[in-house]
């Protein structure tokens, strides 16, 4: 099939990549000619694991191309998938101006019948504003798809190729037909695509990360309660993620959830409650525990220096908001380096692939390290913040030599408190006892 992607973030290359994967003709959009120049020289914009050898292998086969030019890629594809920001406005809810806009254009560039798809995260009803404008704007017949994107940064690549589901939200049966089609390669394991209408299609999203979000705060309340009560949130969570109605995923404490999805999604579902008269105490909760669980752990570093921080040399261990991607969106990292910079401490920062975006954004306030043990040489105190495997099982020796005290806040759980004490480090963690040698 012809299909032209709109935009080329994350949700947009991966959807454009995995489908020239399987036999496509993908034309990706961007407005931003300078990184449309580099992807046709097959210089991916973004780290995303498994995601380059797809990218080259489709532009070298031709099935993968890219362009700075709606014009001809409305005009040559069937399906047009818009996978544009939707970023939270001043009042929390969705800005959708990139997608009305993109569809006013899209009216008046059609040259035949479309099926115009969102795949971005947008309110219930967007399928209908679409609609109206597309229809304002063109004199061909045109359907209007909400297919929204359920892949996960680091893993988006075996997610589209190996989805848990696709939902599409369509009333059109000639629609059905054709996404059945389009969607059969990646179904042929078990069948997981699932037609319903645009509006619970467009919830279905929301609902989604809302609830995910929800076992992440819901586990980083309970990781409070075991600090003050003297329990370890490491059991509990083994405890109950082996109940099916639970689950195993989403359980671990934290300094709380970033990226591009959960922080917007949820504050999105807010306000659209709030729009319909609605009370969503839950949602509002998620939110407010999420924000004061990074307080929390500063409030760790801050009350260990007894509030005077200035000229402590503090070494970070991860920047992204997660492992295996170098996105910075809502990173937890971000929020506690600025804070602990006002505090007068000074900082310097390893990530396996994030420093370059960091360092754009806070340029030379802090410092960058070649490695994770060159940044811990006479730091104060280490801070673990995205859990990067090779984190996981480091040299506690050359560690121990090369901070200057031998300091641990881990905002993720990493290391067992027997081997902590064993090796005679301070070690604070979330949900657990402090393991301090000189108690």
């Amino acid at each position: 099939m012809k299909i032209a992607v709109i935009g080329t973030g994350y949700v947009g290359l991966v959807t454009g990549t995995c489908l020239a994967e399987t036999g496509n003709n993908v034309i990706c959009v961007d407005i931003n000619a300078e990184k449309v120049a580099k992807m046709q020289r097959s210089i991916v914009p973004f780290y995303e694991p498994d995601l380059e050898p797809l990218f080259k292998r489709n532009i070298a086969n031709g099935t993968l191309s890219f362009t700075t030019s709606l014009e001809d890629a409305v005009r040559e594809s069937l399906i047009i998938i818009l996978a544009l920001p939707t970023p939270p406005s001043e009042d929390g809810s969705a800005d959708l101006s990139y997608v009305v806009n993109t569809a006013e254009a899209i009216g008046k560039l059609m040259n035949g019948y479309k099926i115009i798809v969102n795949k971005s995260t947008v309110p219930v009803g967007t399928a209908d504003k679409v609609r109206e404008v597309v229809l304002l704007n063109s004199k061909y017949e045109f359907d209007v798809v909400s297919n929204p994107e359920f892949l996960r940064e680091g893993v988006a690549v075996h997610d589209f190729m190996k989805p848990s589901r696709v939902i599409v939200g369509t009333s059109s049966e000639k629609v059905k037909k054709i996404f059945g089609e389009l969607y059969a390669p990646y179904m042929r394991q078990s069948e997981r695509l699932i037609f319903m209408d645009e509006r619970s299609a467009e919830l279905t999203k929301y609902a989604a990360n809302a609830f995910l979000a929800t076992k992440i705060s819901f586990m980083n309340e309970i990781a409070g309660l075991c600090e003050i009560l003297g329990a370890d949130i490491e059991h509990i969570r083994r405890g109950i993620g082996t109940d099916d109605r639970i689950g195993k995923q989403f359980l671990y404490a934290g300094v709380g959830y970033g990226g591009s999805c959960f922080p917007k999604d949820v504050q999105a579902l807010a306000k659209t409650a709030t729009e319909i008269g609605g009370d969503f105490r839950i949602v509002e909760a998620v939110m407010k525990t999420n924000y004061a669980q990074r307080e929390k752990f500063l409030d760790k570093i801050i009350n260990y220096f007894a509030a005077n921080l200035k000229g402590k040399k503090l070494a970070f261990w991860g920047l992204a908001f997660k492992p295996e991607t170098d996105d910075l969106r809502e990173a937890p990292a971000l929020y506690l380096i600025v804070e602990l910079l006002n505090l007068g401490a000074e900082i310097i920062a390893y990530d396996p692939v994030a420093m370059e975006n960091t360092q754009k954004q806070l340029g030379d306030k802090i410092k960058y390290a070649k490695n994770q043990y060159d940044c811990l040489e006479d730091a104060d105190a280490l801070v673990i913040v995205t859990e990067w495997k090779n984190f996981r099982n480091p040299d506690f020796e050359q560690m121990a030599d090369k901070l200057k005290g031998k300091t641990i806040f881990d905002g993720r759980n990493l290391y067992s408190l027997e081997r902590m004490n064993e090796l005679g480090f301070y070690y604070n963690s979330i949900g657990r006892e402090i393991v301090d040698p000189n108690s």
